[in-house]
């Protein structure tokens, strides 16, 4: 990437953006803000936040990134919400309990 991260890009952040992101230590941050601050060439200040497996924000980051180095993350999938309703068994009117198909009514 060699166009400036705005806020609310979301970035794979690794060895080829910058040494201490390689490997194991690799992160996505969700971009909040980039700096004007001075930098080498090629090189940015971002805030941002850490975003987990889950896509939920986790810590509030300054990093310090080679521009070349920057890779859009793929949106994780939203975690599931289970409504009121549906319960843990299931979409609500389905049951757990085993069809009585075939049977004598009661």
């Amino acid at each position: 990437m060699t166009a400036r991260p705005v806020p609310g890009d979301l970035l794979r952040i690794d060895g080829r953006a910058s040494v201490q992101f390689a490997g194991d230590r690799a992160l996505t941050l969700r971009v909040v803000s980039t700096s004007d601050r001075q930098a080498y060439d090629g090189w940015i200040w971002l805030t941002g936040y850490v975003i987990d497996r889950r896509g939920n924000a986790t810590t509030k980051r300054e990093i310090y990134v080679q521009l070349a180095g920057l890779r859009p993350a793929s949106v994780p999938a939203p975690p599931r919400q289970v409504s009121r309703r549906d319960g843990p068994g299931g979409p609500r009117g389905a049951s757990a309990r085993p069809s009585r198909a075939g049977t004598a009514p009661r």
